[in-house]
């Protein structure tokens, strides 16, 4: 096709088959898209044996070929999770529907009446590793806010996703929309997903889901608008005047909960004036669930079992039972570091101190920060949305985790009686 006579064919029938299904769903009712989220949750009920017997082959492979435990979590699918995503459409279809929604409304002084209404943005292309629940929930966020899902996974959740997909797709038709309100990249290999990176005319916007490698590729090869879900580098800082027992309850859930999703704690952050019995405690109870710490030269100074750390430790995303341990003389000191190190994620401070909760909140450069409270919350179920597409840490047009109104747009509507400009 003119302007992309490098793409392959079966890339382009890819692009053709979402906009031509765009163009059907942005125009359903809110009845029929919800029609279509219900039929999706009872297949998947009705289906969990498919689904988990193709999800178990991939495991299979991947303990074959030494995946690593977290990549290995990611890619699990379990009863639980499959719950999961039943609730999460059930949930999105519960939600109110943004498209139509008038943001804004005024008359100018010539009697045009303006409107400003929420629309859909039309074919949203995600890209993402190992988790095929995200296929479940890009679906159904992409669904109820009227844009085709064009879905492409990693290789190694292909059986997985490609089961998953299959379901969704004929829920859709049950209901009475296109199967390509969800379009499926079967073709895993790294030219298919470049090619699918350059959809010009067909991809309205791309959002990856992965890791460092996936976004240095997409901010490489993409030339269509894209939303980069960032890493989590994200920090627990103990205040001065935290609430000691609850602090340390919040730190061991924010780390050890689930060690391998972004909203992790991967960076503890600790006042001076409670740093010797805080982070003795902390050391005994993650050290105890397998935690390894590394930490600066005052935190090395209050426990053996802190390894020294380097710059790099601090800003590291670990996934993984490890964690870096920073102490610092202030409020000031822990801003900075926070600043300094993290990704714009998730930040949380455990303190009493209403000002200095209120300073954090107002000073730290974060997508999301939390007080008195896990970093685990940052998600998108977890805020009301039933799911999310991902968590940006970009501060253009979507921050943190993004549910229905962050896959929409908006027009102006203009309202006239017969004025011209003059």
């Amino acid at each position: 096709m003119t302007g992309q006579p490098e793409l392959p064919d079966q890339v382009i029938d890819l692009g053709k088959r979402a906009k031509a299904a765009a163009s059907v769903l942005g125009l359903a009712g809110t009845e029929l898209k919800n029609a279509a989220l219900r039929a999706a949750a009872g297949l998947i009920r009705e289906r969990r044996h498919e689904l988990l017997a193709a999800n178990e082959a991939d495991l299979a492979d991947g303990r074959a070929s030494g995946v690593a435990s977290g990549p290995l979590d990611r890619l699990t699918l379990t009863d639980s999770r499959l719950d999961g995503m039943v609730k999460g459409l059930l949930t999105v279809a519960d939600l109110p529907d943004p498209v139509g929604e008038v943001l804004d409304g005024w008359r100018r002084p010539n009697g045009l009446q303006i409107e400003r209404v929420r629309v859909p943005l039309g074919v949203v292309c995600i890209i993402y590793e190992n988790r095929p629940n995200v296929t479940s929930d890009a679906f159904g966020l992409c669904l109820k806010s009227g844009n085709v899902a064009l879905l492409r996974g990693s290789s190694s959740a292909l059986r997985s996703n490609m089961a998953i997909a299959a379901v969704l797709r004929d829920a859709c038709v049950r209901a009475g929309l296109p199967a390509d309100c969800l379009v499926f990249v079967e073709d895993p290999s790294y030219e298919i997903a470049t090619a699918v990176m350059k959809l010009n005319e067909y991809v309205d916007c791309l959002i990856p889901r992965g890791g460092p490698s996936l976004i240095q590729s997409i901010r490489d090869n993409a030339t269509v608008p894209v939303i980069i879900d960032g890493d989590g580098n994200c920090h627990v800082y103990v205040d001065a005047n935290a609430d000691l027992d609850q602090a340390l309850n919040i730190l061991i859930n924010a780390k050890t909960q689930r060690t391998s999703v972004c909203n992790a704690a991967e960076s503890l952050v600790v006042h001076e004036a409670v740093a010797e019995s805080f982070v003795k405690s902390a050391v005994d109870a993650l050290v105890a669930r397998g935690v390894e710490l590394v930490g600066d030269e005052a935190a090395c100074k209050i426990s053996d079992r802190i390894a020294p750390a380097t710059a790099g430790d601090f800003r590291t995303e670990y996934l993984d039972l490890k964690m870096s341990v920073a102490i610092v003389p202030d409020l000031t000191g822990a801003i900075s570091h926070v600043n300094r190190y993290g990704s714009g994620h998730t930040e949380a401070i455990l303190t009493r101190d209403l000002d200095a909760a209120r300073r954090f909140c107002r000073e730290v450069d974060a997508a999301a920060v939390v007080v008195n409270a896990s970093t685990r919350f940052t998600d998108g179920e977890e805020f009301g949305f039933g799911a999310e597409i991902g968590i940006s840490t970009q501060k253009v047009h979507a921050r943190g985790p993004m549910g229905l109104r962050e896959l929409t747009t908006y027009k102006y509507t203009v309202w006239g009686e017969g004025q011209v400009r003059g």
